[in-house]
């Protein structure tokens, strides 16, 4: 084939490359593809066997020739026309030349398959028999795996390696997980090629038995799967010094950002010999940068056009330095751009001189050139990409395990930051690095100066009682501004002398003023400006901010700087004037925390080999800086958190000294004698404290323990016992009622309950202690308004116990008190009895709060209906302590008339107060009973609490225990006097406009109505 046959490609846009890299028809001699239209089946054949034969053919398309042959003649375009892949007229390429007929889409499949017939098959298979050669060459390299596959499952083959044993990757090239994980595994030295490259031409004596076409087919294949960019770009050198006899060449690759674009030389100055480490080796060291639009590589790269000098010195963009410096003379040069898919230059490709001696440069070989950069271009872009791939895949995991050292430095500031700095400077490939951290409580200073000069009025106060003066706050905040740069209060700095430990340091402010990348934080600090300084001097030239050196050096010219060093870095080693005049360039960057405030600064300092820090340095880093400032915040919260724990633990310790009742009032308790049960009438349902003064109700308190046996049975200390009971009392608050006589109250009921009611068959003694403990501690701290109120006005509590609030604080309080010290009573129990009386504890003052109440009533109403009688069951037991615990909470109701009508004001008044504050605090109507201006409706509120919540609890409990019947007589005698009062009240007679009730309130009906008797006679 000679030169002039050598089809035109049309800048590869009607070609399509196959997955093995190949090009779709290629290589199909221009004989063949005119037979497409010519009448008969097979009338290509004869003309392919004589080409296979004479080494023209280098390719057989079966499934090509069913398709060309299939066709009418038309001599037209028609949907076959596309066969001819290497005619300049297609506009489109059709199937690969590795395609099989199960790829057509189903008409042609269907017309492939009418149109073989049998006196066909036998002619194909007379051309097999005869080129045999061929046809195994074919099988070899170019058949498709599917059908490979499909021989084998018709003639029983097996293994696909005796069918094809070409060392090339399957028809569809792709990366898998494997693959991916060995290429990221290789070291960039040993990583010559990529994952799925084609074998490299490693003989390549054999091209030069192969005619154009062959050869430039085989150096496509050579690069087109290569996805290492440095072996692509050294195939692509070498291949195309065979293609157009050059000597040598360079490939310059586009970088930089689109508005200051520029060309690093890949690749300089590549024979056919040059073996790839030293032209990578000697690329790396020799970097060559060239701006867009200089010399001929750069014009070539700016204005997308083809430059073909003939006589380089004549030309004015040519640089003879190179010349000069290697001895070697460029006499011609041919630079091309080299664009992706889109058009884009994303390289140049340079070749020199020719080796055949020719003076320049031929048409023929500019075409070459351009048609083998075509690929090329495709080639590049596939490799940048995966090679953006390998390197994104590696800082996610570089970000991952930062992520890790962040939660495994939790507690050490100064190894986090460490490891995050080592990091990034091995990432990002640059000499120092250091984080600046501002003082944060400094800033809160300032901020709050600066909230006061919203305050005029308040903007002159006097400081001291020493001085009189007034202070101008706002000379103080410009003082402040001032010395802003003693807010770094720690400088970590890790160098390249450095390797494992950064050096840390506390400035002074003189430390701060001497030092210019100080300086430059605060700047950034101020400003959240992200900088990337390519020349530290420069810049400071342009910026309004402090330069140490300058002013020492006019202030001192004669001090040497080790001086400097000495006096701005001192005794520190933190970063000093001297370190700041090896600043060249710089990348600086605000660190920020959740809030987005700032908290420090980091600074990467100098690049590796002079160069400049990169848009993607950028991208880089600030992932860096978002990590370092999630790792500084979390550190300062854990310790901020054991700071607040360490708080915690003192405040406990002085509310433990202040909660735990007096040695004196300990002395006397244990001293005094306590009078028996029955004197306090502690057995009796309708036990009345009020004739019990204080000392009284605790020394009743006593004897209950002693009546139960749990001082003995559980070996409890008498004064730890009588210190425990007086601490509990004095942490319960003064309030109206849910005070330390309510819980004497409901103590004694569950005594009486355990005692007369004969309940305490179904507890075991530690149950027993349990319930007393808890009805002593229910209300402990008890502010006198309820769970919804809490709710209402976002109460501490109310963020601490989402449910049951103000129970849980009870029991927490109560958890308080037994771990004063002298106050625990269970200090002689086993673990297992502390965990078990601890559960009876919990869930007994649980049960307090109504709610549990109805949630816990349905169950008990099944087990009593069910004629429950072994209530020794957990669940079942828990249950039933929960009743219990109602019923001795809400026991007032069952007491005398004169003792019920008495704490229902001491309730009804504790309620009116919380109305009160809803009103007050959150300005809202609150609740019938606690609204005192329905204050008369308490009769009537009373019968509804009697029969919704009391009766039917005490109706039931006295169904299945009939001992404890009192308490369902008590509520219902009670229930009738409320019942009487709600009708007089509806007939005007109201009782409760009275602020207290010291007297009965059948009194007062009688007094209202012996007032009326008077009125009545006055008039008459």
């Amino acid at each position: 084939m000679s030169a002039g046959d050598y089809p035109a490609m049309d800048n590869g846009k009607n070609h399509e490359e196959d997955g093995s890299g190949s090009v779709a028809g290629a290589c199909t001699s221009p004989e063949i593809v005119n037979n497409s239209n010519a009448t008969g089946n097979c009338c290509a054949i004869p003309k392919l066997a004589s080409q296979c034969e004479n080494g023209e053919a280098s390719e057989v398309n079966y499934g090509g020739l069913i398709r060309s042959n299939s066709r009418p003649s038309t001599g037209g375009s028609g949907a076959g026309d596309d066969v001819n892949l290497l005619s300049p007229n297609n506009s489109r390429s059709s199937m690969s030349q590795t395609q099989s007929p199960t790829h057509l889409s189903p008409a042609r499949q269907r017309a492939a398959e009418v149109l073989c017939t049998p006196e066909e098959l036998d002619e194909v298979g007379a051309f097999f028999d005869e080129h045999s050669a061929a046809i195994e060459r074919w099988f070899r390299e170019r058949a498709p795996s599917d059908v490979i596959c499909k021989l084998q499952s018709i003639t029983g083959i097996g293994g696909a390696d005796q069918l094809s044993k070409s060392p090339r990757s399957p028809h569809r090239a792709s990366v898998t997980s494997d693959l991916f994980q060995q290429w990221l595994a290789s070291s960039p030295v040993k990583k010559c090629r990529s994952p799925t490259a084609r074998s490299s031409i490693s003989n390549r004596s054999h091209l030069a038995d192969l005619d154009e076409g062959e050869l430039f087919m085989e150096l496509i294949r050579d690069v087109a799967n290569e996805l290492d960019i440095d072996v692509l770009c050294h195939k692509i050198l070498v291949n195309v010094s065979l293609l157009t006899h050059a000597d040598r060449g360079s490939l310059f690759l586009v970088k930089g950002p689109p508005t200051g674009k520029y060309l690093v030389a890949k690749l300089f100055d590549v024979t056919q010999n040059t073996p790839l480490d030293e032209a990578v080796r000697r690329a790396k060291q020799d970097e060559l940068i060239i701006p867009f639009g200089v010399g001929i590589a750069g014009t070539v790269a700016q204005t997308n056009e083809t430059i073909n000098i003939k006589e380089a010195y004549q030309d004015p963009r040519f640089n003879s330095e190179v010349d000069q410096k290697t001895g070697y003379k460029t006499n011609i040069i041919l630079s091309m751009p080299i664009c992706n898919y889109e058009g884009q230059v994303i390289g140049v490709a340079q070749i020199i001189n020719k080796t055949n001696g020719s003076p320049e440069f031929t048409e023929r070989d500019t075409e070459i050139f351009r048609r083998y950069l075509t690929f090329c271009g495709i080639g590049i872009q596939n490799a940048q990409l995966f090679e953006m791939s390998v390197l994104e895949y590696r800082r996610n995991q570089i970000l991952l395990n930062l992520a890790r050292n962040i939660f495994a430095e939790q507690n050490n500031l100064e190894c986090l930051v460490t490891k995050i700095m080592t990091e990034a400077r091995e990432l990002l490939k640059c000499e120092r690095c250091a984080v600046f951290l501002l003082d944060l409580d400094c800033g809160e200073a300032q901020n709050h100066l600066e909230r006061m000069l919203d305050r005029p009025e308040k903007g002159h106060q006097t400081l001291s009682r020493r001085t009189s003066h007034n202070v101008d706050v706002e000379e103080v905040v410009k003082q402040q501004q001032k010395s802003s740069s003693a807010r770094f209060t720690m400088i970590f700095e890790l160098g390249s002398n450095s390797p494992s430990a950064a050096n840390i340091s506390r400035p002074s402010v003189n430390d701060l003023n001497s030092s210019t990348l100080a300086q430059i934080a605060e700047y950034v600090a101020s400003t959240g400006e992200t900088l990337n300084i390519h020349d530290v001097n420069e810049w400071l030239k342009d910026k309004p901010i402090y330069h140490p050196q300058q002013q020492q050096q006019q202030q001192q010219p004669h001090t040497h700087p080790s001086q400097h060093h000495a006096e701005g870095q001192g005794s520190s080693g933190g970063t000093g004037a001297t370190d700041d005049l090896s600043a060249k360039n710089l990348l600086c960057m605000p660190i920020v925390n959740g809030q987005q405030a700032v908290i420090g600064v980091a600074q990467l300092i100098n690049k590796e080999n002079d160069l400049q820090f990169t848009s993607c340095d950028i991208s880089i880093f600030e992932a860096f800086a978002i990590f370092c400032g999630l790792g500084i915040h979390n550190t300062q919260m854990y310790e901020s958190a054991c700071k607040l724990m360490a708080k915690q633990k003192v405040a406990l310790e002085c509310l433990s000294y202040h909660a735990t009742a007096p040695p004196d009032q300990t002395l006397k308790l244990v001293n005094d004698a306590i009078a028996s049960a029955e004197e306090y009438k502690l057995y009796s349902f309708k036990f009345i404290d009020f004739d019990l003064d204080d000392d009284d109700t605790c020394r009743a308190a006593v004897r209950m323990f002693l009546q139960c046996n749990l001082v003995q049975q559980f070996h409890i200390p008498y004064d730890v016992l009588c210190r425990w009971i007086l601490s509990v009392r004095k942490n319960y608050r003064p309030v109206k009622y849910h005070n330390w006589r309510h819980a004497l109250n409901v103590a004694q009921t569950m005594f009486a309950m355990m005692k007369t009611g004969k309940m305490e068959r179904f507890m075991t003694d530690l149950e027993i202690l349990g319930l007393l403990v808890a009805c002593l501690c229910h209300d402990l701290d008890h502010r006198g308004t309820n769970n919804a109120f809490q709710s209402k006005t976002d109460s501490p509590l109310a963020i601490l116990y989402t449910t049951s609030t103000m129970e849980h604080h009870h029991f927490d309080q109560c958890v308080m008190i037994l771990n004063s010290e002298g106050n625990n009573i269970f200090q002689a129990l086993s673990p297992e009895d502390f965990r078990t009386v601890m559960k009876v504890v919990e869930s007994a003052i649980l049960s307090t709060d109504l709610a549990m109440y109805f949630k816990k009533r349905s169950q008990f109403l099944e087990l009593i209906e069910g004629g429950e009688f072994d209530w020794q069951g957990e669940e079942k037991k828990e249950v039933l302590c929960g009743m219990m615990m109602t019923a001795c909470d809400v026991s007032a109701i069952a007491k005398p008339w004169e003792v019920q009508h008495r704490v229902a004001k001491l309730v009804a008044d504790e309620f009116f107060d919380q109305g009160d504050l809803e009103k007050l605090q959150l300005n809202t109507q609150p609740m019938a009973m606690m609204d005192r201006e329905r204050k008369d409706e308490l009769p009537k509120m009373q019968v509804g609490f009697i029969d919704v919540i009391c009766l039917p609890l005490y109706k039931v409990l006295s169904d299945a225990f009939p001992w404890i019947r009192p308490l369902y007589d008590g509520t219902m005698d009670n229930r009738q006097h409320w019942q009487d009062l709600a009708e007089k009240v509806e007939m005007g007679l109201t009782w409760i406009d009275h602020d207290t009730i010291d007297k009965p309130v059948e009194e007062f009906a009688c007094e209202i109505v012996d007032h009326l008797i008077i009125l009545d006679r006055d008039k008459k």
